[in-house]
């Protein structure tokens, strides 16, 4: 709970007992007689209703406030699940380059074999191209997920101002 709740629900109660206190006197009034002055009962009630007005709005104001903070959660469960999906995206991507790398290794190592016994297959130098090609796309969507993670990252950041405080905060 912030501290600004935590005021709110402090005057709250404070509110809420003087309104207790004051309809407890108003009740053990007797109807005005000689002993009591009308225009204080009449004062009473007028401090009770107003009491209960401002009850009513603080109870508005911490609605409000709840609403928001539940909003602002929201929010910033939706920002860490797109970053979590974005960083798993580049870990896949990373396996794939990392295989693809293997897979290169082998082949560009049968070449190197074919070549030094002085055998020049066509189907191995076809490999190790197929190898590098996909050694390159697999680079390539590597690089695309790390932007799309480092995008996620930053997002929050760029629609929030650059970093500006949110409205309440401070």
């Amino acid at each position: 709970m912030s501290d600004s709740e935590a005021r709110l629900d402090a005057l709250q109660g404070r509110l809420t007992a003087a309104l207790e206190r004051i309809g407890r006197g108003v009740e053990a009034l007797e109807p005005p007689a000689a002993s009591a002055d009308a225009d204080e009962v009449e004062a009473l009630k007028q401090a009770l209703e107003d009491e209960r007005l401002v009850n009513a709005q603080l109870q508005d104001r911490i609605a409000t406030l709840k609403a928001r903070e539940d909003s602002a959660a929201a929010e910033a469960g939706a920002m860490l699940e797109d970053q979590r999906a974005a960083m798993a995206r580049l870990d896949h991507d990373l396996q794939r380059v990392r295989a693809a790398n293997d897979q290169l290794r082998a082949s560009n190592r049968a070449l190197r074999e074919a070549n030094a016994e002085g055998i020049g297959e066509a189907d191995l130098v076809n490999r190790s191209l197929m190898a590098e090609l996909e050694a390159l796309r697999a680079a390539h969507a590597a690089d695309r997920s790390e932007a799309e993670a480092i995008v996620a990252a930053l997002g929050p950041l760029v629609s929030n101002g650059a970093g500006a405080p949110v409205e309440g905060e401070r």
